[in-house]
Formats: structure tokens, C-alpha cells, sequence
């Protein structure tokens, strides 16, 4: 998932006291505020609130009811991923899949391709076919067959296969919890627009403070701050507060934590929003970066990090945008946090065979103005993904949720109330099932979708 340099901008604006946040044992819930202990002494804020519903207890999980459609939004999840050793990689999908690209070149054969998904189930790397053997004439040798196309050997191969129930997740469920993820710089604020669309719908949301953000303690001690430590913090976050269904949501920086907690928990992660997280890369710090310079530097260059991100972050500059930047503890870090978790960017085994594996099915929601993330990233993305929709938000820009919250917020409900049409599955020639993906709604189908009613 990228990561880049530039989507750190947004954090370093007015530095941050270290270690604010209240005793944990005198930190009771409050205004939907909880401080939790994650390891001995690293605790995180996390805005958690419940519906009021009778007899649920938030700890406790809870089977949701039999739903008589649970059969038939079955679908059966089967892929052959190859990696071949000039880095070339094929997808096959040989299950249900709700959506698929078969490449038809000008000859009529199929091509694996590095860029797209496509379906090689009757694919195969046959030998040149002979010329024509002229009549052997006497005294003459016997020509030499033609050179035969040696057969590519993958590097590495996955296999996927399992079953996956596709549903509708609505707010009177009680299995359903929805846990929104910020990136770099941010805090569980950003979000204040959708936490309370949704809350008021019946769901249950969780939304941590990622250590260092918002009113989480920032420990002083760089590898704190690396993604592995962070992936911890929010796999006991969600281990705490998850349920049976479980919807993540992530931005920028926070899509590479979902996807791991996505790949880690496949049996309860439900759906999975990734808004403007960038392409299948594995994260890897840069060394030539502004934010390698000392902690003392970055401090006096913040007026400055500032002025950038409110040019690139969002597609406008007026007085809300302004405003935004101000309001709670949303991009409030200190120069050594920022420091620290730009540094700490280094995930490995997030490529794009990683991504591949997911079974969920995933939105992924770009703003059209974006600078820090290029287009082309999400739509390799949407490429990689066995399940995905990717939706532009033309007048939305990094921060997209904060400019666009009813679109957003609308875009983000249709998606955890949709699911899949496998009434009717066509049978290709080749024995490959594919099932079609039954429509939202005429907003859902656009791929670029205009803020409307947002202003």
C-alpha cells in the first residue's frame, strides 16, 4: 500500500505534548472515549460507541440470526497466483468471481499479462508448430526441426481456495461492528463525519488513536512506531472489540493496517474500504526524504509542512478546509513521531501476491484531486483484488471523508448493504463459473461520482 513521502505532509503542524492521556484506571468511557491498554504502558484512545440496544453487552459476541439467503450468497473463492521470475505476474480465477478480464489479443490467443487479471484455464505454452517438411530430395540432408518455446518456470505460486458468505450488514445487526483506521498524522477526527452518520444508523464503531496521534500516549522510542508495532496495537484493538461481521475501514496509510488485519482474519472481516491507499506495493521507507532530516529541523519547517498539505490534501483551500486542519487533535504530531513512523514504513511481504490472497470484498474510494496518490495505484489495485469497486469522487481530494462526507457516507452504506446476485452463475466453455455482481444503485455504478449535496 503506498505510503508515500508527501502523504505525511499532513502531520508536524504545531507539535504535540508526549504522553497525554488519563490513567488508565480513571479513564472511563466518556463522550464514547475509551483509553486501552494495549501492552504494559502503550495505551490508545479509542472513540467506541454502542448502540442502545436490549440486552447486548459489547463484550461479548453474538451469533447473528439465520439468514436464509446465507446459501446463496455463497461463493466459492479459487485462484492460481504465479510469479514468474521477471517479476510477471498471473492470476487465474477458477471459482465464483464477481467480476473477471480475459485479454484477446489480435490472433485469437490468450496472453498472461502483468498488468490485469485474467483467466488461463485453457492456457497452456504449446510448442511451435512445425513448418511444413518439403519432399526429401536424395543426396540431400534432412532439415532440422524448429527450435522448440521452452515452457517458463514460476518463481513462486499461491493457491487460494475457500468459501466466503457474502451479505447485507445493516445497523440493526448485532454482529456488525465497523472499525475505521486513520493514516499519519491524523486521529480518530478525521472520521467525526462518518462515526456519526453511522452511529446514528445502529452501527457499532470503533475508531483507535494510532500511538502518538490524537490523545494516544507517544512513546519516545523510535521502534514504537514501526509498522509491525502498530499492526500489533490494532490486532489487540480488534481482538477486543471485534465481532462476527467486522467491516474495516482505512485512509492512506491506515489501508496497509486493514489489509493486514484483512489477511490475518479472513474469517471475520466481512467487507474492507480502502480510500485513497494507493497501489499493491510493499511499504519500504524511503532514504532520501524531507522527513529523515532531525527531529529539531522538521519542527521549525512546520509552518511550511503545513502550508503544503492544505495545498495538496484537499482540492480546495477556503476557510473550512482551514478549519478542518484545526479542529481536535486531527494532524497534531510531534516532529519526532513523524520522524519515526515515516522511518517505520517498512512491510515487506505487502505485495501484490499478498493483496491477491484477499478474499473480501473491498471499495475502494479515490479522490479525483488527490496528489499524493496517483490514480493509476488504486486502478492496479482494483486489477489485483478478487473483489473490488473502485469509485472516483471527482471533487474529493486526499481527505475526501472530511470534504465529501455525504458522498463518502453514502458510498461507504450501499457498500455494507450490498450483496451479490449468484442466483443465475454462466458456465463458460471452459468450465470456469462466473457469477455477476448485482447493482446498488445508479450512484454505485458511477465510477466518477460529483459531490453533489456536499458542501
Amino acid at each position: 500500500m503506498l505510503t508515500s513521502i508527501t502523504e505525511s505532509i499532513l502531520c508536524c503542524l504545531t507539535g504535540k505534548t508526549d504522553g497525554l492521556v488519563l490513567p488508565l484506571e480513571s479513564s472511563q468511557p466518556s463522550d464514547g472515549y475509551e483509553f486501552v491498554e494495549v501492552k504494559p504502558g502503550r495505551v490508545l484512545r479509542v472513540r467506541h460507541i454502542v448502540p442502545e440496544r436490549p440486552q447486548l453487552t459489547p463484550t461479548v459476541k453474538t451469533d447473528p440470526k439465520p439468514n436464509h439467503n446465507d446459501e446463496e450468497n455463497i461463493v466459492h473463492c479459487k485462484r492460481k497466483i504465479t510469479v514468474y521470475r521477471d517479476g510477471q505476474l498471473v492470476i487465474e480465477n477458477l471459482g465464483d468471481v464477481l467480476h473477471s478480464e480475459i485479454l484477446q489479443c489480435q490472433d485469437g490467443d490468450l496472453e498472461p499479462c502483468s498488468t490485469v487479471e485474467v483467466e488461463l484455464a485453457d492456457y497452456k505454452e504449446m510448442p511451435s508448430s512445425p513448418d511444413p517438411v518439403p519432399p526429401q530430395v536424395s543426396g540431400e540432408q534432412k532439415p532440422a526441426p524448429p527450435p522448440r518455446r521452452r515452457r517458463r518456470k514460476p518463481k513462486r505460486t499461491v493457491l487460494i481456495d475457500s468459501q466466503r458468505t457474502i451479505s447485507s450488514c445493516k445497523g440493526t445487526h448485532s454482529d456488525v461492528a465497523l472499525f475505521f483506521v486513520h493514516g499519519v498524522g491524523g486521529s480518530s477526527d478525521i472520521w467525526k463525519s462518518q462515526l456519526d452518520f453511522f452511529s446514528r444508523l445502529g452501527y457499532e464503531v470503533i475508531a483507535p488513536d494510532l500511538a502518538g496521534h490524537g490523545a494516544s500516549r507517544a512513546p519516545q522510542i523510535a521502534a514504537a512506531y514501526t509498522f509491525y508495532a502498530l499492526a500489533e496495537d490494532l490486532r489487540a484493538i480488534f481482538k477486543r472489540y471485534g465481532r462476527k461481521r467486522n467491516i474495516l475501514i482505512g485512509h492512506s496509510y491506515g489501508v496497509s493496517f486493514c489489509t493486514f488485519l484483512a489477511h490475518e482474519y479472513p474469517d471475520l472481516v466481512h467487507k474492507v474500504v480502502m480510500i485513497n491507499g494507493g497501489g499493491p506495493t510493499a511499504l519500504e521507507p524511503s532514504l532520501c526524504s524531507i522527513f529523515q532530516l532531525p527531529s529539531c529541523v522538521l519542527h521549525c519547517l512546520s509552518p511550511c509542512l503545513a502550508w503544503s498539505f492544505l495545498k495538496a490534501g484537499f482540492a480546495r483551500q477556503g476557510a473550512k478546509e482551514k478549519q478542518l486542519l484545526k479542529q481536535g487533535n486531527a494532524f497534531n504530531v510531534s516532529p519526532f513521531v513523524l520522524r519515526a513512523m515515516m522511518s517505520g514504513q517498512y512491510w515487506p511481504e505487502g505485495d501484490e501476491v499478498y493483496h491477491a490472497e484477499l478474499t473480501a470484498p473491498i471499495l475502494l474510494v479515490h479522490g479525483m484531486c488527490d496528489k499524493f496518490v496517483p490514480m493509476e495505484e488504486d486502478q492496479r489495485m482494483a486489477e489485483i483484488l478478487l473483489f473490488a469497486f473502485l469509485k472516483v469522487i471527482e471533487e474529493g481530494s486526499h481527505m475526501v471523508m472530511m470534504e465529501c462526507p455525504d458522498t463518502v457516507n453514502t458510498l461507504l452504506h450501499e457498500f455494507f448493504l450490498w450483496e451479490p446476485d449468484l442466483s443465475s452463475k454462466n458456465q463458460n466453455q471452459t468450465g470456469i463459473t462466473t457469477a455477476k455482481a448485482l447493482p446498488l444503485s445508479n450512484t454505485f455504478q458511477t465510477l466518477r461520482i460529483s459531490k453533489g449535496g456536499d458542501k
